[in-house]
């Protein structure tokens, strides 16, 4: 078994690393050292979204997280497949809608994001970027939408670097953490791609 130690790298390369590896594992379990908290989070939600399963053990200074080929795993082929039949991705890059008052801007996000809750066909996934990971932490008017949102399915998720360079990483309090890498490879496989 592969090990690799992915402690104190910023964000994304845990993810990059990890995904380098399986491709290079070829079915074989690798081990991969992170950081707790989103290096942990991210690095798991990434095997187990290519149908990998992960088991984890705390180690020194973070975690040994030990990915594994589940048999049955979901395809590269199958990914695309599903991107290119209408999967549908929001990337929304602030807390206001708009380039007005401020005042008004965030009352449009905010009502646009409510409102999402009562379309028929929802997007598959919400990332929040730069000011838009406000709207998913402490204080925020739309959580309770967001939860909603992701209790139907939609997968919200906040730039971790952004969370951080806000200082709002601990006040998250809708939907999961994430990073560049995810993000990246989420825009450029969706049929769709919304810019708020």
């Amino acid at each position: 078994m592969r090990i690799i130690d992915c402690r104190t790298m910023a964000c994304p390369t845990p993810v990059v690393t990890t995904k380098r590896a399986l491709e290079e594992a070829r079915g074989v379990a690798v081990q991969i050292i992170v950081d707790p908290g989103a290096p942990r989070e991210n690095v798991t939600r990434f095997a187990e979204s290519r149908g990998f399963a992960v088991t984890e053990a705390e180690v020194s200074g973070g975690f040994a997280l030990t990915i594994t080929s589940k048999g049955g795993s979901v395809s590269e082929k199958a990914r695309r497949e599903k991107a290119k039949n209408g999967e549908t991705v929001m990337l929304i890059a602030s807390d206001r809608l708009g380039d007005g008052p401020e005042e008004l801007g965030r009352l449009l996000m905010k009502n646009f994001i409510i409102t999402l809750l009562d379309l028929d066909e929802l997007p598959d996934r919400l990332f929040f970027v730069n000011t838009g990971v406000l709207l998913a932490t402490e204080g925020s008017e739309v959580l309770e939408a967001l939860d909603r949102l992701g209790n139907k399915g939609v997968e919200v998720l906040s730039c971790g670097v952004c969370l951080d360079f806000f200082n709002r990483k601990d006040k998250l309090r809708a939907g999961a953490v994430t990073n560049m890498f995810t993000i990246a490879e989420s825009l450029t496989k969706a049929a769709s791609v919304i810019r708020l």
